[in-house]
């Protein structure tokens, strides 16, 4: 040894060190252990969501309690905005589903992760991130996961930790896009299994609902009425004249006709709002948190918009049609009443106000005593 030269540490400190780098590898190895066991369980119970709002509950509230996240939130695409109607009413009362976003358009998400589609981690920027939890800014770090499927961006999954160091760009992210991969297979699964739901539940003619998913829709709407207090107004409307359509331009100019007048009606209602085929040429519409007033502008608004719109009758021909709407609100007495019976009782008193609209002179709305 040179003169001078430092001295190597005793052996029993170099024995305490190796103890202490082993004692953290193993500290380091029963956390991962534990984390992939809380990982498998979470995706067992993904894989076995038996809908999507199940499934947007674990991805939305699970994986924040089950990792100690101070924020998670979810956006997914909704170029349709199809996933909207899916989930427009649980969106209402649902107040574990405020962490999901749901976008018409990708490219702000695109715009997170530019060309390669893989996990995010770092510093928390405001500009940047404030918008995907809400604006809160107890945020140090963040995970960005974006969910694809057959190479298109269907969403993206946002983890957002106080700790400026959980999420760290150098960090490994096998579990990660492992979730990321999973989390995307289950989410089209489930929006599948919706649309397969839908399909029975869908007027294959006018494509708004049928009259089995109405009945159901009702006593929902009335239940939620009976327990928030809100208001409920129902729209019966029939076509004016139908069969003179179909005795002179034929039967495929009354479908024509039967498709424009359901997409109008349509048109005019809002997020919330149910529209269904009742039968032959009748509809019918729920319209929750609304009052009579304006419960009648809507019907109006219709009204004048059917009557106004040159409708196609095949082969390049139009036709003008009118329609008559009657109209009822659920009344406020529903305390210990059967919701099929308040259902049953709330569309008929609305049908009795059509027949007054079609004695009145037709081509008007009516609304119930």
């Amino acid at each position: 040894m040179h003169p001078g030269s430092p001295s190597l540490p005793p052996l029993e400190a170099q024995n305490q060190a190796l103890r202490q780098q082993l004692d953290a590898l193993l500290r380091e190895a029963r956390s991962n252990e534990d984390k992939m066991r809380r990982f498998d369980q979470l995706e067992h119970r993904l894989v076995g969501a038996r809908s999507i709002v199940e499934l947007l509950r674990l991805l939305l509230i699970e994986y924040r309690l089950a990792f100690g996240i101070e924020q998670v939130s979810l956006t997914l695409v909704d170029r349709e905005l199809e996933v909207t109607r899916m989930l427009d009413a649980d969106l209402r009362v649902d107040a574990t589903l405020q962490g999901l976003t749901l976008a018409q358009s990708p490219a702000a998400l695109q715009a997170l992760y530019g060309t390669r589609l893989h996990p995010w981690l770092g510093a928390y920027d405001a500009p940047a991130h404030a918008a995907l939890f809400g604006g809160s800014s107890a945020i140090g770090s963040v995970a960005l996961l974006p969910l694809v499927r057959h190479g298109v961006l269907i969403g993206s999954l946002h983890f957002g930790s106080a700790s400026a160091e959980r999420y760290d760009a150098d960090s490994g992210t096998h579990f990660l896009e492992r979730l990321c991969a999973i989390a995307a297979v289950c989410l089209e699964s489930a929006l599948n299994q919706e649309r397969l739901k839908l399909a029975g539940l869908t007027d294959g003619l006018t494509g708004v609902h049928n009259r089995r998913y109405f009945e159901h829709r009702c006593q929902v709407e009335i239940a939620q009425a009976r327990r928030y207090g809100h208001a409920l107004a129902c729209m019966f409307l029939d076509i004016d004249g139908f069969k003179r359509i179909n005795d002179t331009h034929g039967h495929q100019s009354g479908d024509e006709v039967l498709r424009g007048v359901g997409q109008l009606i349509h048109g005019q209602l809002r997020a919330g709002d149910t529209i269904a085929r009742y039968g032959g040429e009748e509809f019918v519409a729920l319209l929750p948190q609304t009052s009579l007033q304006h419960a009648g502008e809507i019907a109006e608004r219709i009204r004048a918009a059917i009557a106004a719109a040159p409708l196609p009758s095949g082969g390049g021909q139009t036709l003008r049609v009118t329609i008559s709407i009657g109209l009822a609100m659920l009344p406020h007495d529903l305390a210990g009443k059967d919701l099929a019976r308040l259902a049953e009782a709330l569309v008929a008193t609305a049908d009795k106000a059509l027949y007054q609209a079609k004695n009145g002179g037709r081509n008007r709305v009516e609304v119930a005593a």
